[in-house]
Parts: C-alpha cells; sequence; structure tokens
C-alpha cells in the first residue's frame, strides 16, 4: 500500500473511533427514561451497541483484515447519532409529542 493511502486509512480508521466515543459518551450522558420516551431501546442497550462499536473500531483499523469489523462498528454508531440522539435531543427539550 503506497505510503499517502496508509495515512488516509490511518486518518479514516482514528476518525472512526473519535466518533464513536463521542456517541458513547452522548448515550452515558443521557437520562435513561428519556430511551423510553422517544420509544428507542433502553439506554444499557445503546450504551452496549456505541460501546462494542467503538471497541470494534478501535481494535480493528480500517482498511486490514478487520476491516468487516470496523465497518459493523461505524454502522452502529452512525445509528445511533442519526437516529437514536436526535430523538433523545427532542424528547429531553420537550418537543412534538410523538
Amino acid at each position: 500500500m503506497p505510503f499517502i493511502a496508509y495515512w488516509i486509512m490511518q486518518v479514516i480508521s482514528w476518525a472512526g473511533t473519535l466518533v464513536g466515543l463521542g456517541a458513547f459518551v452522548h448515550a452515558l450522558l443521557q437520562r435513561a427514561d428519556a430511551y423510553h420516551a422517544a420509544d428507542r431501546k433502553t439506554k444499557p442497550i445503546w450504551l452496549a451497541i456505541t460501546g462494542a462499536g467503538t471497541a470494534a473500531m478501535g481494535l480493528f483499523g480500517f482498511g486490514g483484515a478487520g476491516s468487516l469489523f470496523w465497518l459493523a462498528g461505524i454502522v452502529a454508531v452512525l445509528v445511533y447519532l442519526v437516529d437514536v440522539r436526535p430523538r433523545l435531543i427532542e424528547v429531553q427539550r420537550g418537543g412534538k409529542n410523538w
């Protein structure tokens, strides 16, 4: 693998891991009842999903033999960030009643 491609893959790998860590911390700081009010899985389940996804990204870098695990980790974290996080924020701010 060329030198520049290697470093690009490393940056992508570590950026994904940092995003996962941010998602895990966000999930950790939310109220447990907000998950129920947002009609999503429980807080411990989302902590496990984001934690396992972040661990997979940290252990298996992007572009190597563990790319499939890295990809599964980033998908799990992005589902939280795109689907669950906005609903939690809306519920805790007293937005629309779903």
